[in-house]
């Protein structure tokens, strides 16, 4: 009989064991070796069924098909715009794809998205060549106005988010924010309180930085509750 070595969530150097027996499957980051599972980098164990996988604690976003990202508009191009992606790789948005209305080539192309202006969109196509398209054709997929950004380590996405946006959610149930977390690692947060914005970025960053740790939910929960009434906004003077 096989049996897990290791604990859900717990943090794995490359060689560590985490299974023996041949009764689970290896995944990302853990690889096998005669009847024994192995890590093979850094990560947080995540246990699927009979499926062994990590969790990266650090990295650089690399765009998939499917993904949805923020972005901004880096350059206005002949046919549609070049938007950073927050990777090596920047992803162009065309004509067809920004908007449901027909733009014709040689339109004022600044009269829908500037450069600066960050959207919420979808990857659609990536080559073998890295080349990336996006859309914004698609459910919640927009131009982002006002709000405030921050960036975050890519592979902690899933952490903000939460299981089915648990995590998320509760921080705009505390917050009484607009929240919206690209898979790419920029996260979009817009409230009417800066007290109550500032306290969501400080979650975040805090869910950022405590990933690793058992027991998030409830020190994230807490944390909420010590500062509902938001975080003091530092003067400017």
């Amino acid at each position: 009989m096989g049996e897990i070595v290791v604990k859900e969530k717990d943090v794995v150097v490359p060689g560590e064991t985490l299974a023996t027996g041949m009764d689970f499957l290896p995944s990302f980051g853990t690889y096998r070796e005669g009847d024994k599972i192995l890590a093979s980098r850094l990560g947080l164990v995540n246990v699927e069924g009979k499926v062994i996988k990590l969790v990266p604690l650090s990295g650089v976003y690399h765009p998939k098909r499917g993904d949805t990202i923020i972005g901004f508009v880096r350059e206005i191009l002949l046919a549609g715009w070049r938007v950073d992606t927050n990777s090596a790789y920047s992803a162009v948005l065309g004509l067809k794809d920004a908007s449901p209305e027909f733009i014709a080539r040689g339109a004022d192309l600044t009269k829908y998205f500037e450069i600066g202006d960050y959207i919420m969109a979808k990857i659609i196509n990536v080559t073998s060549q890295n080349l990336v398209d996006l859309t914004l054709n698609g459910p919640g997929l927009r131009k982002l106005t006002g709000g405030r950004k921050i960036m975050v380590n890519a592979n902690k996405v899933p952490r903000i988010i939460g299981k089915q946006g648990s995590m998320v959610s509760m921080i705009k149930d505390f917050t009484n924010c607009r929240i919206l977390v690209g898979q790419n690692g920029v996260v979009w947060i817009s409230g009417e309180d800066p007290a109550k914005e500032l306290l969501a970025v400080e979650t975040i960053k805090k869910i950022e930085r405590e990933s690793h740790l058992s027991g998030l939910t409830d020190a994230i929960k807490a944390f909420l509750e010590q500062h509902k009434d938001g975080i003091t906004v530092p003067s400017d003077n």
